[in-house]
């Protein structure tokens, strides 16, 4: 069965959202060959509509020598929307819109062959599939800042979750890149 992963840039403080706004001063190379280990490993990726949207905004128009955009635009891309539809698709290569119920159709995407599926630009997706137990790695690169405002991963009332630590990275610009499974019951 494959894995289903997910990694978010997260500040001291908890901020999952817009990562770019306070994470761009402590990319160093430890982190970056930590960040092209799971582009090698991952062949499907997961993403939620305001993530897609915003990305299907960006990286079909980058500069293609950049190592991310050569993988995301290649990647297929499976998106959970209630208001996307599949025509809005064509707006970025290689994009599905998952129809029907996510976590049925994640559960079948873990069923077939192939490498990794990781969550990808979406918060909410990435907690859903937390709590629905599909979320094999959770990975929080945590970076040496406070953002001071923006959404968090988790939420006041999320059920208990206990987490084990698998692996544990610190970079030489103070990221620390925190590897979790869910505990083993």
């Amino acid at each position: 069965m494959r894995k289903v992963t997910a990694g978010l840039f997260h500040s001291v403080d908890g901020v999952v959202e817009a990562p770019d706004q306070f994470q761009f001063d402590s990319f160093d190379d430890k982190l970056g060959e930590l960040l092209t280990g799971v582009e090698e490993r991952v062949d499907t990726v997961l993403m939620g509509r305001v993530g897609w949207s915003e990305w299907a905004g960006y990286w079909p128009n980058a500069q293609q020598d950049l190592d991310f955009a050569g993988f995301i635009n290649g990647v297929p891309k499976h998106v959970a929307s209630n208001t996307l539809t599949s025509a809005d698709m064509a707006n970025w290569s290689n994009s599905t819109l998952i129809e029907g119920d996510l976590i049925d159709y994640v559960r079948a995407l873990k069923a077939q062959k192939g490498g990794e599926i990781a969550a990808m630009g979406g918060i909410s997706l990435v907690r859903q599939l937390l709590f629905a137990g599909l979320m094999d790695e959770l990975s929080l690169i945590t970076h040496p800042v406070v953002a001071g405002e923006g959404r968090h991963l988790f939420e006041p009332g999320d059920a208990r979750t206990r987490l084990d630590l698998i692996r544990c990275d610190v970079t030489p610009k103070g990221n620390v890149v925190q590897v979790y499974a869910k505990k083993a019951e």
